[in-house]
C-alpha cells in the first residue's frame, strides 16, 4: 500500500483530535474561570527516497498532536456581587481541599458558597457523661461554616488552613489564599474548572495576584478564533480524506493494470 494512504489516515485522525479540543472550548465558553487550551503539532518521522540522480530526498509521514497547552490569559471580569464570589486580579490559583481523599487542586473559579462540615473529635478527646444513667459516651462531633465550592472541597488561606465562617456575619473579610508555580507547563486540567500541579512544575508558592470580592473571572474562549480553527481543522480533515480516497483509487488502476 503506497504510503501516502497512512499519511493521510494520521493526517484525518489528529484533526480530529485537534477539532476535539476546540468543541471542548466553545463547550466551556460560559464557564467562570475556564482556560482554552491550544493543540499543538509536530510532525512524525522522516525517511529517505532515492531520487533520479540518487540523491536521498527526505519522505514525511504525517504529523501528531502531542499536547494541548493551557492559554492562562485573562478575559476579563463580571460584577456578580455575590458575597462569596471571587476573582484573582493577576497570577496565581485559589487552592482547594478535597476532605474525601485529601487531594489539594487550583482554580480560577471563585465561584463559593458557605458549607456546613462535620468535624470528628480528637483522638484523646474525653468522654461525655451521660446526666441520667451516668455511663461515658463517646465524645460527638463538632459543627463549622467553610468557605468550599459547589462539590464539597474546601477552600485554604495562605497558610493552608480552611476558611471559617461566622453565619452572622458573612460580609467579614476572608483571607483566601492565592497559590502559584513558576512553571505552568504540564499542569493537567480536571473536571470542575480545576487544576493537577505535576512535579515538573516545581515549588508552590505565594502568588501575587489580588482577590476581588463580588467578582468572577470570564471564561478565555475567543469564539470567533475558534469557529475559524474549527474551519481550518474540517478542511484539513476533508483534504486527508481525500487524499486516502486519491491513493486508494490509485491502487485499485494499478491492480486492474496488473489483471
Amino acid at each position: 500500500m503506497n504510503m501516502s494512504f497512512y499519511t493521510g489516515a494520521v493526517g484525518a485522525y489528529q484533526q480530529q483530535q485537534r477539532m476535539n479540543v476546540q468543541s471542548n472550548n466553545i463547550a466551556n465558553v460560559n464557564n467562570y474561570g475556564f482556560k482554552a487550551e491550544r493543540a499543538t503539532f509536530h510532525h512524525l518521522m522522516y525517511g529517505n527516497v532515492r531520487g533520479i540522480d540518487e540523491e536521498r530526498l527526505p519522505r514525511g509521514t504525517g504529523t501528531k498532536m502531542v499536547k494541548a497547552s493551557v492559554d492562562y490569559t485573562t478575559n476579563g471580569y463580571a460584577d456578580t456581587g455575590r458575597t462569596f464570589d471571587f476573582a484573582i486580579v493577576g497570577d496565581g490559583f485559589f487552592a482547594l481541599y478535597d476532605p474525601s481523599d485529601g487531594e489539594i487542586s487550583f482554580t480560577r473559579d471563585g465561584a463559593f458558597m458557605m458549607a456546613r462540615f462535620e468535624v470528628p473529635p480528637a483522638e484523646d478527646a474525653e468522654p461525655e457523661i451521660d446526666p441520667i444513667t451516668g455511663e461515658e459516651l463517646p465524645p460527638e462531633p463538632t459543627f463549622e461554616w467553610r468557605l468550599s465550592d459547589n462539590e464539597g472541597r474546601c477552600v485554604l488561606d495562605n497558610m493552608g488552613n480552611f476558611i471559617l465562617i461566622d453565619p452572622d456575619e458573612r460580609t467579614a473579610d476572608l483571607d483566601l489564599g492565592v497559590f502559584d508555580y513558576r512553571i505552568y507547563d504540564g499542569i493537567q486540567h480536571a473536571d470542575s474548572g480545576r487544576f493537577l500541579p505535576v512535579d515538573k512544575n516545581g515549588d508552590l508558592y505565594l502568588g501575587t495576584g489580588k482577590v476581588k470580592r463580588g467578582y468572577l473571572e470570564l471564561s478565555n474562549v475567543d469564539l470567533t478564533q475558534e469557529f475559524i480553527k474549527v474551519i481550518e481543522s474540517q478542511r484539513a480533515y476533508s483534504y486527508a480524506l481525500r487524499m486516502v480516497q486519491t491513493t486508494d483509487e490509485i491502487e485499485q488502476t494499478i491492480n486492474g493494470l496488473r489483471g
